[in-house]
């Protein structure tokens, strides 16, 4: 169940019984005796409820990175917080957008509901704008034709699923002045094309053995993960709908095994 859902079932309940209680039980209680724990307990928890809930709902975010495909920039294990209300603010649990504060900009690492399944978060940077043209080829990204700066960075390794030991080409990369790490595994394809899916807007993409390039919808935008070669993003399940939209991750404030990253904030 939604955590935003379950969070207004006890709001509504403790909120409920706090209510009725004022109204009608405390009038009917001899003056003197002990509230009983069926009121005394959800009184207590309604307050705290309702501060979480508008935190989260408003305000801030937590979330886990649980992959590598953010790396080097998110690593797996980092604890980020996410702001809510830069893209504007929305009801919860129906997550309609009620004020439009401000659009997602080319190089945000945005938080959004996976759109093949919603109740799955995903993080990704974004790319594509609506009406953009995204190709990737030979391992570089343009943008409406446009190479993005792209410059070498050395090597990056990393030891994945506990067993394989992974060293790649990292690169520095300027998309939309987010200047930001990424890496690639030149013997890999631009995208494995057996992993494709059908997904809407589909014919707004091309695809071949050494590049693709998708046309972004009105009102959705493409995403990619920083680590190139180990991300399941735009160029496998298609684009992101502005509906979808979670938040924009920009600080990383927990990782049990390096507390240096602690406080860092997320470009």
């Amino acid at each position: 169940m939604d955590f935003a859902l379950i969070m207004v079932i006890l709001l509504v309940v403790t909120g409920g019984i706090w209510l009725l209680d004022s109204l009608f039980f405390r009038k009917k209680r001899p003056e003197g005796e002990k509230e009983p724990w069926w009121v005394e307990y959800p009184k207590s928890f309604f307050p705290v409820i309702l501060a979480v809930f508008m935190l989260r709902s408003f305000l801030f975010e937590p979330f886990k990175i649980p992959s590598g495909s953010m790396i080097p920039t998110l690593l797996v294990g980092d604890f980020i917080l996410v702001n809510k209300y830069t893209y504007g603010i929305r009801i919860p649990v129906i997550d309609k957008k009620i004020v439009d504060i401000n659009e997602p900009g080319r190089g945000d690492v945005m938080v959004f509901r996976y759109p093949y399944d919603p109740s799955v978060d995903y993080i990704k940077r974004v790319v594509g704008l609506p009406g953009d043209t995204i190709t990737y080829r030979e391992k570089h990204l343009y943008v409406n034709g446009t190479p993005v700066s792209q410059e070498p960075d050395g090597k990056y390794s990393y030891v994945e699923g506990g067993l394989s030991y992974v060293q790649l080409s990292r690169m520095k990369e300027d998309l939309g002045g987010h200047v930001h790490d990424i890496l690639i595994n030149p013997d890999q394809p631009n995208a494995h094309l057996e992993g494709v899916r059908d997904f809407p807007h589909r014919e707004n993409c091309t695809y071949s053995e050494h590049e693709f390039t998708c046309v972004v919808p009105k009102g959705n935008y493409f995403m990619l993960g920083d680590n190139r070669d180990g991300s399941s993003d735009g160029r496998y399940w298609g684009f992101v709908p502005e509906r979808n939209i979670v938040g924009k991750a920009f600080l990383i404030w927990w990782n049990f095994s390096d507390l240096k990253r602690i406080g860092t904030l997320i470009n």
